[in-house]
This record gives C-alpha cells, sequence and structure tokens, in this order.
C-alpha cells in the first residue's frame, strides 16, 4: 500500500513527539511504501519572533518575504526536515531530506502580489519520490516549491501533501494533527464526512482557519483520486497503523 502521512508541525515540536512518531512511521514503512510531509509554522513563527522579523498572515497564509522565504529554507528545509530525518534514522528507517525544489519535485506559482513568495503547487513530478521509495527510502518532504526561473515559494504544507499524494498516486492520505478530528457544529468529533459535507462546514462558519484550509485540502485529493484521506490525532500511539488496519479514528473524508 502507498501512503502519504502528513505531520503538522506542532507534533515535531519536541523530541520526545518526534521520536515516537518516527517510530511509528519506521514500522509502517517496513511494510509499506511511505512518504512524509511535513509542516513547522509554529517553528517558524518562534525563529522569526527571535530575529526581530513580525508574522503576518492573510486568509490563514504567512506573507511570505525575502525574509520570511531566508527563514523557510533555513527551519523548514533545514531544521525540522532534518530533525526528522534524524529520528527515522534512529528508529530504523533510511529517510532522505527534501523540498519540492529537489529535481523539480512541486513546481508553484505565486498566489498573489500581496502574500509575496507564497506559492500555489502547479505541477508535481514524483519520479525522485517513485526512485527514493522502491529502494527501501523513506522521503522526508518540506513544504517548500520552485519554479524554472530559479524563485522559491513557501507553500501551505496540506497543499504540499495533497499534490505529493497525487503525483505519487497513493492509496491513503492521512493528516495527523494536534486534534481528534473534524468537530461538527455541537462541538463532537465527526467520524466520516462526504466533500458536499465538508463543504457545509466551511460555508458555515463551523470549520475555520488551520481546519478550513485542511478540510479543502482533503476534498481536493479525493477529487484528484485518492483512495481515502483521514484526518487523526498525531497524539494517539500508533494512529497511522491502526488507520491503515481499518480501525475507525479520526475523520474520513469520502466522495459520497
Amino acid at each position: 500500500m502507498r501512503l502519504l502521512v502528513k505531520l503538522g508541525g506542532t507534533l515535531l515540536d519536541t523530541a520526545e513527539s518526534r521520536q515516537r512518531l518516527a517510530g511509528e512511521i519506521a514500522a509502517l514503512a517496513a511494510s509499506h511504501q511511505v512518504v512524509v510531509v511535513h509542516g513547522g509554522g509554529k517553528q517558524m513563527t518562534r525563529f522569526l519572533t527571535e530575529h526581530g522579523v513580525e508574522s503576518r498572515f492573510v486568509n490563514g497564509l504567512r506573507v511570505s518575504t525575502p525574509e520570511v522565504i531566508d527563514a523557510v529554507l533555513k527551519v523548514l528545509a533545514g531544521t525540522v526536515n532534518h530533525e526528522l530525518v534524524a529520528a527515522l534514522y534512529a528508529a530504523g528507517a533510511a529517510s532522505v531530506g527534501l523540498s519540492g525544489v529537489d529535481a523539480g519535485l512541486a513546481e508553484a506559482e505565486p498566489i498573489s502580489e500581496e502574500l509575496g513568495a507564497v506559492g500555489r503547487v502547479t505541477s508535481t513530478n514524483a519520479k525522485l519520490l517513485d526512485l527514493l521509495v522502491l529502494n527501501g527510502y523513506v522521503p522526508v518532504v518540506a513544504c517548500v516549491a520552485g519554479d524554472r526561473s530559479g524563485r522559491i515559494y513557501n507553500v501551505n504544507a496540506d497543499q504540499m501533501a495533497v499534490a505529493c499524494a497525487a503525483g505519487f498516486r497513493v492509496d491513503r492520505l492521512i493528516f495527523l494533527t494536534d486534534v481528534d478530528g473534524v468537530r461538527g457544529a455541537e462541538g463532537t468529533t465527526l467520524s466520516r464526512l462526504t466533500i458536499a459535507e465538508c463543504g457545509q462546514l466551511v460555508t458555515s462558519g463551523v470549520a475555520t482557519g488551520g481546519m478550513q484550509a485542511k478540510l479543502e485540502a482533503a476534498c481536493l485529493a479525493v477529487e484528484r483520486g485518492t483512495g481515502a484521506v483521514v484526518i487523526a490525532p498525531g497524539s494517539a500511539a500508533n494512529a497511522c497503523a491502526r488507520i491503515v488496519a481499518g480501525e475507525p479514528m479520526g475523520t474520513a473524508i469520502t466522495a459520497e
């Protein structure tokens, strides 16, 4: 089975959480083809604050000036990526740190002038992912993309996960996050949602901010042919293995 696991940056902010997740993913990779995409917004904000750079957001996306892109490369494609690669290696998985810039894995274009160098992925070349996975490696992809003119873009991690999932033709896309799943108007976690129901949660204002972005990304993945999408709590022990085994967990997004 081909799997893509997207890890939220909050889950990678402590060594304990990072090592536990690395162990679980390494165990999963022993019997499945696994690609990991990760975020790191919390680490980015902390780094920018420490260096006197204000974080500004428009519709949940971080305005990316040249100073922010420099931090993206240092923090997301640097520290966060390589700490996870090191944890996976310690857990027994031969992992390789990448970004969308490598071998044209993810090409992007600017979303708007207002956002600066925030990119929308326009094409994915998953040949490098195929090459690595088929030779026993676990690719770990930071949410950075490029274009044929050499420009570098900051890309929303959920959108990067969807682009890689489509290019890599995954059977399941698992978003591990810091909540139990998608909550309805009553505040309870919903076990299953259709694309139409996701849209209703967004338009009614129940799902906003990061969860809205996650739902929109999940729906796009389903529309692009991903077999199943699950939004699940990264704090739950062996979440990925349990999802793959068919255990209900978090929120499953389906076409109908």
